[in-house]
């Protein structure tokens, strides 16, 4: 019996787009032999859709047409199975569910790929391929990641947070920000990906702008040194915190001082159609040196493992060509076209990866199911619960 993959993309996120893309990609590459698939899409407004055209990446031209020949679903548990339930359900006549065995999730951004929705997955009690909540809030987090990586002497640049209240005194944060590092900064939304919102600064009027449009992005901006001489090598790797193997290295290449998203996802789709993060141009084997080839790929995996993640993510590090120092710039835990390019080199294919992901996801699962999730008492039998002001035991 083949096991029934919900292979969800989309949802409320600024990349909504991009994970269209790269959850069809998905689609498309799974082993149909012993998979049966179950493409999901998410709308903006987090409302699930199943039919036939859902993994048609053509019908994505006209959303709103693709809606209304659709299904609309919410998930359900029920009898121990997770279904997906036709809504609103019909009053007379048979609703026909489907039953799925576990998700997989290939979204990009907040609200879907920073542990919100892995815990709605996880409270419905359905096997999700990917980081558990946890890794997945803490890789998404900017400010939170660089101090865990920290912990685990991970080399990370220094780097200064600012909340709206500093937002509100932008002249103050200004004169901190360049009291602090100077000219060039970086400025980033602390908790999104693709680019979107982060810009470089080399002067005052720069860094006002700047600050201006990663907040309108987070609540909460980021602001550390821009390197000058800037080399940027990114590698993936696969497995969980137990064991975990890296990929080849890629070097992205782009048109300005960083990676854009015009750079990831526009400027090199052939004929208008982007390939989502496939279509970048980079080098596949990036030019190094076999030691700083084997640096990046250990790092990789002890990053990996030190944020707790599962199945595939991509990190992205910086070289300072003037010192030559290797520095870990951000992790992307369910990474654009799940990196699956970076493996291929290595001889993994893309419909193995996947294959791998989801027997990843599976493991986990087994093991949680041998953990402990309740404890028995006789507090609820108790006569009285400590008087009118209750009893936190």
């Amino acid at each position: 019996m083949k096991t029934k993959v919900a292979m969800m993309f989309g949802g409320k996120s600024v990349e909504h787009e991009v994970s269209v893309i790269s959850g069809i990609q998905a689609v498309m590459n799974m082993d149909t032999d012993k998979y049966e698939v179950i493409p999901v899409y998410m709308t903006k407004k987090n409302e699930m859709y199943i039919g036939e055209e859902i993994g048609n990446i053509e019908a994505y031209k006209d959303i709103e047409g693709l809606l209304k020949k659709s299904q609309k679903v919410i998930m359900v548990r029920e009898e121990e199975k997770v279904k997906l339930m036709p809504y609103p359900m019909k009053k007379f006549g048979k609703n026909s569910a489907v039953e799925i065995d576990i998700a997989f999730p290939v979204v990009h951004g907040t609200n879907v790929e920073d542990g919100a929705f892995q815990g709605y997955l996880k409270t419905m009690g359905i096997p999700f391929v990917g980081c558990d909540v946890t890794a997945s809030a803490v890789g998404m987090d900017k400010y939170i990641m660089k101090t865990v990586l920290k912990e685990s002497n991970i080399p990370v640049l220094d780097a200064n947070l600012y909340t709206l209240s500093d937002y509100a005194n932008i002249d103050t944060l200004v004169v901190d920000v360049e009291d602090k590092f100077g000219y060039p900064v970086i400025v980033k939304p602390v908790n999104l990906g693709s680019s979107v919102g982060i810009s470089v600064a080399k002067s005052r009027v720069e860094l006002t702008q700047a600050i201006d449009d990663a907040f309108k992005y987070a609540t909460k901006v980021l602001v550390e040194h821009a390197i000058t001489n800037l080399r940027e090598i990114n590698c993936s790797a696969l497995g969980d915190e137990n064991e975990a193997i890296a990929s080849e290295c890629e070097e992205p290449l782009h048109t300005k001082d960083i990676l854009s998203y015009e750079d990831k996802y526009v400027s090199n789709a052939k004929g208008g159609a982007s390939k989502g993060m496939a279509s970048v141009s980079r080098k596949i084997p990036a030019e190094l040196s076999p030691e700083m080839r084997e640096e990046v790929r250990e790092l990789t995996v002890k990053s990996f493992q030190a944020l707790g993640c599962n199945g595939v993510a991509r990190i992205d590090f910086m070289i300072d060509e003037d010192n030559g120092k290797l520095y870990f710039n951000e992790i992307n835990t369910i990474p654009g076209s799940l990196a699956f390019y970076l493996w291929e080199p290595i001889g993994i294919p893309y419909k193995e990866l996947l294959d791998r992901m989801i027997q990843l996801a599976l493991k986990r699962a087994r093991n949680e199911e041998n953990l402990t999730f309740t404890f028995d008492t006789n507090i609820l039998n108790q006569s009285s619960l400590g008087g009118s002001k209750g009893a936190k035991l």
